[in-house]
């Protein structure tokens, strides 16, 4: 079947409403067109903003299916009343904030309102002209503070886990976490920025390269109201605000993960004389009692069940215990402002607009690089960071607290945070290290300002960025695309020659011997046609004593010779601290290797595949572990190879003329409807290294355009 033909099916079925429908007239969809060009981006030009969000969670439906409409039900509270009691604590958790949130919505802008309005008008309407998609009970009558809930930060489960528990250290399933090479996790981004002089064009470069598992729900799209936006980025599916990154005409943005402590648990005096009271300041207040009752679908019924719970002015009760009450208090609590300060950097026209909308504080988190078609060239570790009165203590102490000096009240202020700006060698990045090494043309200063700052770290992969952007030369933004995609492990220029001096000591024999000298013949990069890459990942992984894609069980003393070091940061590590053990761990990755692949010489590429519908292609790309640059992670699929399911997501890599020129790929596609043309038609292009120009221009948008149409429209018969 045509393609054309095959995608006009297939949206075919997602326009059509019921034949005896009647229009209210200019209804949103008669107010929003959608524009899909190559690979399925949708371009929405709509007449307001109203209308953008209406359009915006129409594709998004299209494309995902009942995602972005669930994520609004757990938004609204109501989760368990469609997909049972196992449901239930999400709900009491998000009831908790909405109670808090609510009567602050009408101080929003109008225009923000209007897109989160708009977005909950296309969620209802696509449910109730495709009720078939959805599970039993699912409401159609969704508002817009349900799509912000959807947005509002909770404490952390995790850290609360921890502290009940004593059990020291972040987990997983901790949405926080951030972890470096070796740990067994891949979760990240990689960013840069280059100024005028240092690329062929004299226009400012962006390249945004985020990688997390491929079920992130990273979504290109385009988004235009005339006279009000015009922007382009990766919206998560879900909701309106989750823009990671992206770019107008004037300027654009990206983040990547940075480590920050934004909460504390504080240890409060219990009344004697008062129950439910604690101590403050010299008063007895009284501790605030919340009664949440939550309905859930038991059956073919719905059943209820009301839980009690405890909170301050400071935050909610954790645990009484011992004559102490202990509470979390966190950044971000109650704020629900996330989604006008993401509207104001959208429609910036200057890195002074951008930076004001920056200095809302309404974003907890995140580093963001930025650059502009004036030249501007920006990096700011972004954080709600406390302003402590006291040391920093780890997750598992709570802080005594008799009165309000006590505690922290405010943040760290904006100007004070790290940042740099149109640096000398003209470049910044970062890919998730701290912020100490953005620009090492300037002298690193290592001490921090304030004690809660992240503390100096540098991954390899970090080392990797800084080697390849941080000298001299100039580059076209195709470069640039190019250098995204390097293969190197620089673990292997670490730690590859005393690994062979290692093997010859123990005069090896064998296919040990014909091993060794692969080795010594490998090129240290994971390309798809490399060998020896396959089999020293196997030696990495046992002599590190990483296990099923956890973090290595021994620690970097025991592994390198020389570990990272603020005094050579550069260099380090390096070298392997126990040559006897490494010897033995190649020998066991030789027959390892070969009773996995049949062979200790196999290609990377035989070994590691993208596996997308019907498209099953060689790729390269290592972990964090290996200090590889282009990041992928796989899961071993049943015929034994590893097939990719994370890494790079969404690429990004734009250039600032007088109209923007972009490049962007989307690894796992458009759509995660099987069914969908554009479920796995980028895949194999992603797998190859290339990447797709990127419509911007009405001219380019037209000239590209697949298929037009008005979301939720009645078809024509």
């Amino acid at each position: 079947m045509n393609i054309k033909l095959l995608i006009a099916v297939f949206l075919l079925f997602f326009a059509a409403s019921e034949p005896t429908k009647t229009y209210v007239a200019n209804e949103p969809w008669q107010r929003a067109e959608v524009i899909r060009t190559a690979h399925g981006v949708p371009h929405i030009r709509a007449e307001d903003l109203r209308a953008a969000g209406y359009a915006l969670a129409w594709v998004q439906l299209e494309d995902y299916g009942t995602a972005t409409a669930m994520r609004v039900l757990a938004g609204s509270g109501r989760y368990a009343s469609v997909a049972g009691y196992d449901q239930i604590g999400s709900d009491f958790n998000i009831r908790r904030q909405r109670a808090k949130a609510e009567p602050k919505y009408a101080t929003l802008s109008q225009e923000v309102r209007d897109v989160y309005e708009g977005f909950a008008e296309g969620v209802n309407r696509f449910i109730s002209l495709h009720p078939d998609e959805f599970p039993k009970g699912m409401p159609s009558d969704f508002t817009g503070f349900d799509v912000l809930a959807t947005e509002l930060v909770q404490p952390s489960p995790q850290k609360i886990r921890n502290f009940l528990e004593q059990r020291p250290g972040r987990t997983e399933d901790d949405p926080t976490t951030m972890d470096e090479e070796g740990m067994g996790r891949d979760d990240g981004s990689n960013a840069w920025a280059l100024a005028p002089s240092r690329t062929t064009s004299g226009k400012a470069i962006l390249l945004r390269n985020p990688h997390l598992r491929w079920t992130a729900g990273y979504y290109e799209a385009h988004m235009t109201v005339p006279g009000v936006i015009d922007f382009y980025g990766d919206f998560r599916i879900g909701g309106p605000f989750g823009v990671i990154g992206g770019f107008n005409r004037y300027l654009g943005f990206s983040t990547t993960n940075n480590s920050q402590d934004l909460d504390e648990i504080y240890a409060l005096e219990a009344d004697p004389a008062k129950p439910d009271h604690y101590l403050f300041d010299g008063r007895s207040v009284p501790l605030t009692r919340e009664m949440i009752t939550v309905p859930f679908r038991n059956g073919e019924s719905i059943s209820t069940e009301t839980r009690e719970f405890w909170s301050t002015e400071l935050g909610p009760v954790i645990k009484r215990a011992d004559g102490k009450i202990y509470v979390f208090k966190y950044a971000g609590d109650g704020e629900i402002r996330g989604g006008e300060q993401f509207l104001r950097m959208m429609r910036a026209r200057s890195l002074d607009e951008w930076k004001d909308a920056m200095k809302m504080r309404a974003r907890m988190t995140s580093n963001f690089t930025y650059a502009d078609r004036e030249g501007n060239i920006y990096y700011l570790w972004n954080a709600a960071l406390p302003l402590l009165p006291h040391p920093p203590v780890d997750d598992l102490t709570a802080v005594p607290a008799k009165g309000r000096k006590d505690v922290w009240t405010e943040y760290v202020p904006f100007d004070a945070l790290p940042q740099v700006l149109n640096p000398p060698g003209g470049y910044v990045r970062n890919e998730n290290s701290s912020h100490h090494y953005t620009n090492v043309r300037t002298p690193v200063v290592t001490k921090n300002e304030y004690p809660n700052f992240e503390a100096p770290r540098l991954s390899l992969r970090s080392q990797l960025g800084i080697q390849l952007i941080g000298g001299d030369e100039k580059f076209s933004l195709e470069d640039i695309v190019k250098l995204k995609h390097n293969y190197r492990a620089l673990l292997a220029d670490r730690v590859k020659d005393d690994l062979i001096a290692a093997v010859i000591a123990a005069k090896p024999a064998g296919d040990v011997a014909a091993a060794v000298e692969l080795l010594k013949r490998w090129d240290n990069t994971t390309s798809p046609e490399s060998r020896g890459s396959v089999l020293f990942q196997e030696w990495w992984r046992h002599y590190s004593g990483i296990r099923d894609g956890r973090g290595p069980t021994l620690p970097d003393e025991q592994r390198y010779a020389k570990v990272w070091s603020v005094d050579d940061p550069f260099n380090t590590p390096s070298g392997l601290a126990d040559p006897k053990r490494a010897a033995e761990s190649f020998a066991w990755a030789v027959e390892q290797t070969k009773k996995l692949y049949g062979s200790f010489d196999v290609a990377w590429g035989e070994v590691h595949r993208v596996r997308r519908g019907k498209i099953d292609v060689p790729v390269g790309g290592c972990g964090n572990d290996l200090g590889c640059f282009r990041i992928m992670n796989y899961d071993r699929d049943k015929d034994g190879k590893m097939a990719a399911v994370g890494g790079d997501c969404w690429v990004l890599a734009v250039e600032f003329g007088d109209v923007p020129r972009a490049y962007s790929v989307l690894a796992y596609g458009q759509s995660s409807r099987r069914e969908s043309p554009f479920y796995a038609d980028q895949a194999e292009m992603f797998a190859r290294g290339e990447m797709k120009r990127v419509a911007f221009s009405e001219a380019d948008i037209d000239k590209q355009a697949i298929t037009r149409f008005r979301p939720g429209e009645k078809p024509v018969r």
